[in-house]
C-alpha cells in the first residue's frame, strides 16, 4: 500500500517532469510482455526520453498542478505510462511508439499532447509522420546549400 507521503512524492515528480516536457504521450501498456516493455524502455533510454508509470489519479493530479492540459479521466483508463518528450524533440517518442506497436500492436497510445495540441490515440501515425527538429534543420540546411 502506498502511503500519502509516497503519493505526494510521485505527484511532485510527475509535476516537475510535465513542466519540463515539450510533449506528453499517455500509453496503455497493459498487455505487453516483460520483453516488450524492456525493449520500449530501452528505446526511450537510448534517445534520452523519460518514461514513468503511475496511477491515473496521480497523473491527473499532477496535470492539475501544472494546469493548461485538457485531459480527463475517460481518456486515462486502465494502466497508464507517461512518456515525457525532452525539450525540442516532441516527435521522437511518437516514432518509437509507432515502430514498436507496429510489430506487436502494443503499446497503444491513449492520448498525446504535442506543442499544446491534444491528439487522440488514433492519430499516432499522423503525429509520428511530423518531422523532428533535426529533420527540419537538415531540410533547411539542404535548401540553403542547394
Amino acid at each position: 500500500m502506498i502511503t500519502k507521503e509516497q503519493k505526494q512524492e510521485i505527484v511532485a515528480e510527475l509535476t516537475e517532469k510535465i513542466r519540463n516536457a515539450s510533449a506528453l504521450y499517455f500509453i496503455d501498456f497493459a498487455t505487453m510482455t516483460v520483453e516488450q516493455d524492456w525493449a520500449l524502455r530501452k528505446e526511450f533510454r537510448n534517445k534520452g526520453i523519460s518514461y514513468k508509470v503511475a496511477k491515473n489519479t496521480l497523473i491527473l493530479r499532477a496535470l492539475e498542478n501544472v494546469g493548461g492540459y485538457d485531459i480527463n479521466e475517460k481518456q486515462l483508463f486502465g494502466q497508464t505510462g507517461v512518456v515525457f518528450a525532452k525539450e525540442n524533440d516532441s516527435i521522437t517518442p511518437a516514432k518509437i511508439i509507432r515502430d514498436i506497436s507496429a510489430k506487436s500492436e502494443k503499446p497503444k497510445l491513449k492520448v498525446a499532447v504535442v506543442e499544446g495540441a491534444v491528439y487522440p490515440g488514433s492519430q499516432l501515425k499522423q503525429i509520428a509522420d511530423f518531422p523532428t527538429r533535426e529533420e527540419i534543420i537538415a531540410g533547411i540546411l539542404g535548401s540553403i546549400d542547394a
